[in-house]
C-alpha cells in the first residue's frame, strides 16, 4: 500500500514537472513570436511622436539619437531632425517624477534656438482624463487662453512655471500639480538640450 501512494506521488510530481515545463516552454515561444511586433509598434509610436513634435524632415531621427543620464538610472533621448542635412529641430523624450502619481513622459519637441515647436504625452499615472487635458491644454490657440499655451515659447526667455507660483504659464483647471510636473518635464528637457547640442551633435 505505502509502494502505491509513493508511485502515485512520483506520477503527481512528474505530471506536475512536464506541465510546468510545457506552460514555461509555451510562454518562452509566445514571448519569442510577440517581442519583434511589441518593439516595432513602440518604435512606431515613438516615430509618430517625433513627427508630431518637430519641422519636416527627411532624415532618420533614430539614427542619430543620443542619450544623456541625467541620474543614475534615468536618461533623456534626443532626436535630431534634419532637412538637407541641416539641423531643424530635435525632438527629446523628457520625463518628471512630479506627477500627481508618479512619471510623466513627455516627447518635446524643440528648434535649434530651443524654442519649443509641438510636444505630445507619451504616459503618465495621473488622474484619468488627465492625460487628454495635457495633450491639449498647454497648445491653446484660443487667443483668450494664449498665456496657457507653451507653443513657440523659450523656456529659457521667460519665467516657465504655473502662474500661480508667480509663472508666465497657466495651469489646468483644477490641476495645478500635474500642470507643475508637466513643465517640470519641459524645462529639463530644454535645460538639457540647450547644454547638450550644438548643430545637432553631442558636445563630447
Amino acid at each position: 500500500m505505502a509502494g502505491k501512494k509513493e508511485s502515485t506521488f512520483t506520477n503527481m510530481v512528474l505530471v506536475l514537472f512536464i506541465i510546468t515545463l510545457v506552460a514555461s516552454a509555451a510562454l518562452g515561444g509566445l514571448y519569442e513570436l510577440t517581442k519583434e511586433p511589441i518593439a516595432a509598434a513602440k518604435l512606431a509610436k515613438k516615430l509618430k511622436a517625433i513627427k508630431e513634435v518637430v519641422p519636416t524632415f527627411d532624415n532618420n531621427p533614430s539614427d542619430d539619437v543620443y542619450k544623456v543620464g541625467i541620474n543614475e538610472k534615468d536618461t533623456l533621448e534626443f532626436y535630431p531632425a534634419k532637412m538637407d542635412g541641416k539641423l531643424v529641430g530635435t525632438a527629446v523624450k523628457t520625463f518628471t517624477k512630479k506627477g500627481f502619481s508618479g512619471y510623466v513622459w513627455l516627447m518635446v519637441g524643440f528648434t535649434p534656438d530651443g524654442t519649443i515647436n509641438n510636444y505630445s504625452v507619451l504616459e503618465h499615472k495621473e488622474t484619468p482624463g488627465l492625460g487628454s487635458k495635457m495633450g491639449a491644454w498647454f497648445k491653446q490657440t484660443d487667443p483668450a487662453k494664449a498665456k496657457a499655451s507653451i507653443l513657440h515659447k523659450n523656456p529659457g526667455a521667460s519665467k516657465f512655471i504655473v502662474s500661480k507660483d508667480g509663472g508666465d504659464i497657466d495651469a489646468i483647471t483644477a490641476a495645478t500639480i500635474s500642470s507643475r510636473a508637466f513643465l517640470d518635464a519641459v524645462q529639463t528637457a530644454y535645460n538639457e538640450y540647450m547644454k547638450n547640442q550644438k548643430g545637432g551633435e553631442t558636445n563630447d
